[in-house]
């Protein structure tokens, strides 16, 4: 197993100068070094192919002991030291101090093919920055993250990538619903791959202790690395990194939006400066198309990353991020100029978006009143988002109005609740869609084929997943490996999976693991 090893960050970075592991505030450094934890029986359950091809490895390392060692925890490679970051950040809107890495830890950077990557271990143990925890992972959260980084891969979502996920062998203490009833579960540990996790909170950390000196390291080694396109220097250098930032932030929350996702836990420490989803927890995606939805317990009360709320939680966090970086600017007009920028971009770009789930090429400005009173009517009655769309795709310009409204009533939870007003309000609705989409030139198939482009027919339901930790909990992985295979093609109509095109069954509507989960999950 060869990687072409680049450590950058650790060479060019300030470390911490103590060295022992013990959770403590860490002060003028960008990391710590920390090693894994040896673990008990490593069990390879599955590993990515491509995502280990990106990197510089071939199938045959993925089998090999070396591999299995290292992505384990239990051997460091060659010439690498191991290292857990220094950040902060806000969480649920308030100030939280210092965090970091308490569950990950980074094996090293790589080259490869000219792009750059950071791999890193999740659940391999405890470092400075786990306060009271044990930087630990269970199976069923490993499989979640496993799964839906690939997943939003092959929707076409920007976020990090799994590359492998390990059994432990070793037992791992958890109190799954936070309700004194903690019991022993098999330990896991996932492998994720992105070209640095460098988060909002990276920043946020020496603005706030007045660190400008490291501030500045920090800002000047990320656009270095990370950002080739900002040329210029100076303050315009910062502005336009803080540009590109927020670009990429925007880009990432329509393509949630588009697809149904809810991050779950929006805190400026679990946002990627490369506008990546990262830190995959309470996420879920919408069953029922309701944006006061947030699969997160914690946040159920106040329920602020609901999945309406995503675009504007972005922007709060990109004016912290902009906070942070004002030392290096000290001139508000501009920073504030491209925040306050956002919100008509955003404007846009998600018009743009809904009209391709729409299948309207010839767009108009008018077509926002067609969006918005599709979203009201989505959420007067339990309706299937993911179903929904897909089913759209089957309209034809000769269609009536109700031979239309036929062909997607299947996303209906409950179809008796449309009563005679709704159906009308339907069937209003359906006739100016019927109108826009005869005035487009496509064809009915060629609509439809873009339109399958766009509208997933498959995604990562709460309840396909908690069936597939349920089996592999039990030592069956079968499931597990269907669910990989078919989150690969997830705009295909793939007939061999068509039983999950379908919606959330009663028995998950509220089951744990399968409706709303906890941060630990």
């Amino acid at each position: 197993m060869k990687l072409n090893i680049q450590n950058k960050f650790t060479s060019e970075l300030p470390a911490d100068p103590i060295q022992t592991n013990d959770p403590r505030q860490v002060h003028q450094a960008c990391f710590s070094f920390v090693e894994p934890k040896k673990t008990e029986k490593p069990f390879l359950i599955h590993a990515s192919k491509q995502v280990a091809l990106e990197i510089g490895l071939s199938e045959e390392d993925l089998l090999s002991t070396d591999f299995l060692n290292v992505f384990s925890g239990n051997s460091i490679y060659p010439e690498t030291q191991p290292f857990a970051m220094c950040y902060a950040g806000h969480q649920f809107g308030n100030w939280a101090g210092q965090l970091g890495d308490g569950r990950a830890i980074n094996l090293t950077e790589v080259t490869h093919d000219g792009k750059k990557y950071t791999l890193q271990l999740k659940g391999a143990g405890p470092t400075p920055y786990s306060r009271t925890a044990d930087g630990l992972a269970v199976l069923r959260s490993s499989i979640r993250e496993y799964l839906c980084a690939e997943a939003m891969f092959y929707l076409g979502v920007p976020t990090t990538r799994s590359l492998s996920l390990m059994l432990s062998g070793d037992q791992v203490l958890r109190d799954v619903l936070y309700n004194g009833n903690p019991a022993y579960e098999k330990g896991a540990i996932v492998s994720r791959v992105a070209p640095s996790f460098i988060r909002f909170g990276s920043f946020e950390i020496f603005a706030a202790r007045e660190d400008l000196v490291n501030l500045k390291l920090l800002a000047d080694f990320t656009i270095k690395n990370h950002f080739q396109n900002v040329k210029s220097e100076g303050v315009e250098k910062y502005l336009s990194f803080f540009e590109e930032v927020t670009q990429a932030t925007l880009k990432m929350i329509v393509e949630w939006q588009r697809v149904g996702f809810v991050h779950g836990v929006m805190n400026t420490d679990n946002m990627s400066i490369h506008g990546l989803t990262i830190d995959y927890g309470p996420y879920g995606w919408l069953e029922d198309y309701n944006t006061g939805w947030t699969p997160n317990t914690t946040d159920n009360q106040h329920k602020r990353y609901r999945f309406g709320n995503q675009p504007e939680i972005a922007l709060w966090n990109l004016y912290q991020l902009a906070n942070a970086l004002y030392p290096l600017i000290e001139d508000a007009k501009p920073l504030e100029a491209i925040l306050e920028a956002y919100s008509s971009n955003y404007e846009k770009q998600y018009l743009n978006m809904m009209q391709d789930k729409l299948g309207i090429e010839n767009k108009s400005n008018y077509d926002l009143f067609l969006v918005n009173r599709l979203t009201e009517l989505l959420e007067k009655v339990e309706t299937d988002m993911t179903i929904f769309f897909r089913n759209l795709g089957n309209i034809t310009k000769e269609d009536a109005v109700v031979v239309a409204f036929g062909k997607i009533k299947e996303a209906f939870y409950n179809e008796k609740e449309l009563n005679e007003v709704l159906l009308k309000e339907w069937y209003d609705w359906f006739e100016i869609y019927n109108f826009r989409i005869n005035e487009q030139t496509l064809s009915d198939l060629e609509r439809k084929q873009k339109m399958n482009g766009i509208n997933p027919k498959y995604v990562l339901r709460n309840y396909i997943s908690q069936l597939g930790i349920d089996d592999a909990e039990k030592g069956d992985y079968s499931l597990l490996y269907e669910l990989i295979e078919m989150l690969k093609k997830p705009y295909d109509e793939q007939p061999n999976f068509q039983k999950w095109f379908a919606k959330r069954p009663d028995w998950a509507r509220n089951k744990v693991g399968s409706s709303m989960l906890s941060c630990s999950s």
